[in-house]
């Protein structure tokens, strides 16, 4: 048996995905080949031609993909599916699990804490590099889903605040969005609350307001749309900071002024300052320790080297053990 390339649910050995996960992924008929029918330069060589062409944003190395015969293959428009290969740009540690701590760190979100995410798996140049793929949720029926990010609906662009635009602001100024566009604020909030949680458990310091979005559904109204780029990123840049952004735009705790960093007590303000009772922010935080053994089973069956599995491990019971006060 061997895990399934997205879900890691044990599977026969000539398979890569689980049955469920290939109708997630490609559709009910669909076979897709896990080993992508281009090689690493063939997509470098694209990258380099089309880069004007795509129409996603991010400074990670990326291309749309769509299906074609059975193969996933380069697009330079109406692409269904992002591929995310290995940085090119030198990172301080574990280069190379780098595509399977974000695939990590998405099925922990999908399935240990029912955060909705982007489907999701690993894939592999015929090299056997891993490279990171992702469907995108942005189009549904081959039509285009009205989504815009926060940068966006906070009109904070690099002309309006500088070249650190994404992360010139706060957690607390970012909910501002949900209480404006989404007719549900509360629902949406505790989405948010609980997605801001999650990346300081998992270690994500580079959780900008372009990795959060709104989505109109089919009724018109905006809802938060489906978590994309978690990932541990501590696990390569050690020295980071621990949140992207500040949780407060003006309010400060003494255990933050005494530790300069953030604990249970901030995280629990945080919620008071989003509306969510008490009670359930300690429930939706208790729900990190609770869950510790699903997370470490997944660490164990994910495809990150054994010395980065045991980086991503460290950073988490780190987290647990800030979050105690």
């Amino acid at each position: 048996m061997n895990p399934c390339q997205s879900c890691y649910k044990d599977i026969q050995p000539a398979d890569r995905f689980c049955p469920k996960c290939t109708r997630d992924l490609f559709g009910a008929k669909k076979k897709i080949t896990a080993i992508l029918s281009f090689n690493k330069q063939e997509y470098v060589d694209f990258r380099r031609e089309f880069s004007g062409n795509f129409s996603i944003s991010g400074v990670q190395d990326k291309i749309s993909l769509t299906i074609k015969d059975n193969y996933l293959v380069p697009a330079t428009a109406e692409g269904t599916y992002i591929l995310k290969p290995t940085p090119a740009l030198e990172v301080p540690q574990f280069q190379d699990d780098v595509p399977a701590n974000e695939h990590l760190t998405m099925q922990i979100a999908r399935q240990v804490f029912r955060i909705n995410t982007a489907t999701n798996c690993l894939v592999y140049f015929n090299n056997k590099e891993a490279a990171y793929l992702t469907k995108r949720f942005d189009i549904v029926d081959d039509e285009k889903v009205a989504q815009e990010d926060f940068c966006q609906l906070l009109n904070m662009t690099e002309d309006t605040h500088g070249k650190n635009y994404k992360y010139d602001t706060s957690y607390e100024v970012a909910a501002s969005v949900i209480e404006r566009y989404c007719s549900a604020s509360k629902i949406e909030m505790e989405k948010y609350y609980l997605l801001v949680l999650f990346n300081y458990f998992f270690s994500n310091g580079d959780a900008h307001l372009k990795n959060f979005s709104l989505q109109q559904t089919p009724y018109k109204d905006y809802i938060l749309a489906p978590a994309y780029d978690l990932i541990a990123t501590s696990v390569h840049f050690p020295n980071e900071a621990r949140t992207a952004l500040d949780l407060f735009e003006n309010y400060e705790s003494k255990s933050f002024q005494a530790n300069a960093f953030y604990k249970r007590s901030d995280f629990l303000k945080l919620a008071e300052f989003f509306s969510i009772k008490p009670e359930r922010a300690e429930s939706l935080i208790s729900n990190f320790y609770e869950n510790e053994e699903k997370v470490v089973t997944l660490i164990n069956k994910s495809f990150m080297s054994r010395e980065a599995k045991k980086r991503y491990l460290f950073l988490f019971k780190d987290r647990q053990k800030a979050m105690l006060d």
